[in-house]
């Protein structure tokens, strides 16, 4: 199948409505009380769109993207609306510097059990809010083994466009569930055989090292929680073990998604 190409000179074309008012608070199409749209931005994310499950419905972007893409949309039904840069930057409302958008539906979420289902190291977590965050924590997963995520209350949507961004594509691919219950779902991923470790700055916590190589044959759930007051005392006592990162020169704790990252190596370098 060739790529179904159409050029667009006019920014008002509703053809391009999925990728209008990308910066507007309430009119953005990835809103999900709106259109509900995921939308790729940049060569390398689109590619990993395509290679997701999620299926595009559009793509707009310029005349050399479509030249760095054309192999990966040879099989692809969705149009690519050729435009300029200026009315690209019109209809989103600002210049874009990747020069190519894909957008698509959201499809039906996962259920955590869907996402447990052959794996063997996770992430669950409460309370992450920002989405820069978010997607480098769904980078991290992808880069560092992690096979799923469980999102339990508090966090943000991973499917909004600067998570998916910052992600590089990762929060497409990397496999998610929302937790239906907070946080008596834990007692599922513990009943589908994940030792639940919760990080906490606590200096009486055992260390992630110790941690993980003491259970390296285990299934391994870790818990992170959000930036600055970390996970609720009520998911705390949910987990198996509080686990902590040594820290110097008077540090309490690491953003976040650096905290993960480590968790994440902890356990790739000590699982067999």
């Amino acid at each position: 199948m060739s790529v179904n190409v159409i050029d667009v000179d006019d920014p008002a074309d509703p053809r391009l409505d999925d990728f209008r008012d990308l910066n507007s608070v309430d009119r953005r199409p990835d809103l999900p009380t709106g259109k509900g749209l995921v939308i790729a931005e940049g060569v390398l994310v689109v590619q990993r769109m395509l290679a997701s499950r999620f299926t595009p419905r559009a793509l707009l972007g310029t005349d050399r993207r479509l030249g760095e893409l054309a192999s990966d949309l040879d099989s692809v039904a969705a149009p690519y609306y050729r435009a300029h840069p200026e009315v690209m930057a019109e209809v989103v409302g600002f210049h874009l510097n990747r020069g190519v958008l894909a957008s698509a539906s959201r499809p039906q979420e996962l259920t955590v059990v869907q996402v447990l289902d052959g794996a063997r190291t996770i992430a669950v977590l409460e309370g992450v809010n920002d989405h820069e965050n978010l997607g480098s924590i769904f980078r991290n997963a992808a880069g560092l083994g992690v096979d799923a995520i469980v999102f339990g209350t508090g966090c943000a949507d991973p499917l909004y466009r600067r998570a998916v961004r910052v992600s590089m594509g990762h929060a497409l691919l990397v496999p998610y569930a929302w937790a239906q219950s907070w946080p008596d779902d834990l007692e599922l991923v513990r009943d589908n055989g994940f030792h639940l470790l919760a990080m906490t700055p606590d200096p009486a916590a055992q260390t992630l090292a110790e941690a993980m190589s003491s259970i390296t044959d285990d299934k391994v759930a870790v818990l992170v929680g959000a930036e600055g007051p970390g996970l609720t005392e009520r998911t705390m006592r949910a987990s198996d073990l509080r686990v902590r990162i040594p820290m110097s020169r008077g540090t309490d704790s690491l953003n976040v998604a650096t905290a993960a990252a480590l968790a994440f190596y902890d356990r790739m370098r000590s699982a067999p």
